[in-house]
Parts: structure tokens; sequence; C-alpha cells
């Protein structure tokens, strides 16, 4: 049922507001804007977006500082194995404002900023703690991802090669994070309200994924899923051959598809 407020905004029809709540978003509200007095709607716009400001430059600091410390730790091993004749690539690349990439072994990690700032749903556990209770704001939060791909796939350019997200920070605009990710990445940073984006906390994390990376092996993809190559495929060179190389196709086992939200 209509709650009424709809009378505010006579363009949008009770039924197409009910049917929205109904079928789409129960949990549908006009935005706070469309409700504000005439004399306050630019004040309430510049209040909104001065705040989604601020958490996408505290965002964009936090992941600068997540591109310095990788290139600290590419440095490190550059040092530590440089007379080493074996060699194994550690490799850190500025890919520009919002990407960077790091390659290691057979691996590629790269990091992305996402440009918009998002709030989580009412239905996510952040939204039970204390911390968000005491202050709604702090549910608003930039995203920096982490995707594992083979080096080979760029390599060769296997285009039909999957890659995997294995964690994304949230950070919001008091520089406070928690991570969502596989395992070694989510499971250590669990405490939205007293964990701070520093130095340190970068470090730690990136050694994380970098170590989930290592154990995340690639496995054979199943038999049948093979068996049959069509002629144009088989004439094709085997960087274009049309066949998906992932490190799980097909296969499960214990640990690998434990995920962690905090």
């Amino acid at each position: 049922m209509c709650t009424g407020s709809c009378e505010q905004i006579p363009q949008i029809s009770c039924t197409l507001i009910n049917y929205y709540r109904t079928f789409i978003s129960p949990t549908f509200a006009i935005p706070m804007m469309d409700i504000l007095p005439n004399d306050e709607l630019f004040p309430g716009l510049r209040k909104k977006a001065a705040f989604k400001q601020e958490v996408y430059r505290t965002t964009l600091e936090s992941f600068r500082l997540f591109k310095s410390v990788l290139a600290e730790m590419a440095e490190q091993y550059r040092q530590n194995f440089k007379a080493d004749p074996l060699q194994i690539p550690f490799e850190y690349h500025d890919k520009g404002e919002f990407e960077a990439e790091l390659r290691f072994g057979g691996d590629i990690l790269i990091f992305t900023m996402h440009t918009n700032v998002f709030e989580f749903s009412r239905d996510h556990e952040v939204m039970k703690t204390s911390y968000i209770h005491a202050d709604t704001s702090r549910s608003y939060c930039g995203i920096i991802m982490i995707f594992n791909f083979l080096a080979d796939s760029f390599k060769y350019n296997r285009m039909n090669d999957l890659g995997y997200m294995i964690g994304r920070i949230f950070v919001n605009k008091e520089n406070h994070y928690f991570v969502e990710g596989k395992r070694e990445v989510g499971q250590l940073y669990n405490n939205f309200q007293s964990s701070v984006i520093t130095r340190e906390s970068v470090r730690m994390i990136l050694e994380s994924a970098i170590r989930y990376t290592c154990n995340f092996d690639l496995l054979t993809p199943p038999y049948d899923a093979l068996k049959m190559v069509t002629v144009a495929d088989i004439q094709s060179t085997l960087d274009n051959m049309k066949m998906t190389t992932g490190k799980r196709l097909g296969f499960r086992f214990q640990g690998d598809h434990e995920e962690f939200s905090m």
C-alpha cells in the first residue's frame, strides 16, 4: 500500500511506486532530495556531492598507498634476488590512476579502484554493527578490487581465459576499511571500526593476496570439456584456440570456494 510519500512527487503514480516496492525493491524509499523543500534542494544536493567527493578522495589516497607499497615490494624483491641466476619475475607496473599490476611467477594481480562511491544494502552484515549505527554515513565506501589472472593469458592474448576476484577492500570517509575475499585475503580483516588504512595494513593485505594466489593452483579442466575440437580451432595457433583456461573449471576442492565477508 502506498504510504503517502508519493504525494510529494505527483509526477509518479502511486501504482508505479507500489509496483516497484513489491516486485523490484521492497526497501524502496523516495530519495531524500525528492522530498526536500525547494529552498533546501540545492544545499542538500551540494552536501551529498561534497560528502561523496570526500569518500572518493580518501579511497584514492588509499589506492595510491597500495601502489606505493607494491613498488616498494618489487624493489625489495629485486634487491634480494638480483644475483640469483634463477630468474623468477616479481614486477610492479603502474597502469594509470585507477589501475596497477603485479606480475610474479606465472600469475598477475590486477588492482583497480572504482571511481564511484557505494552504500551497503540494508541487509549487509556491516550495517548491523555499532560502528555504522553510530553514524550511517560510515557505510558509504569506495572500493579497491584485486583480480588474479594467469600471466600467459595476457602474454599469448588468450581472450577466453578467466580471471578471479580474490578480494575487495572497502574504504570509508574515516579511512577505515574492511575486506571481502577468499581465504587468506579476507579472514584477517574483520573489524571495520578499528581497521584503518596504513602502510602496514596495506602491506599485510598485499602479502595475503600474494600468498593466496601462490596457493591457488591451476588445475586441469575436465576431460569432457576438451575432448572434441573443431577443425577451425586446431588450425589456429594455440593462443587463439577457443579453449578457456582458468584455475578452476569444473573442479572444486576444500576451501577454494570459501569467502569471507567482513
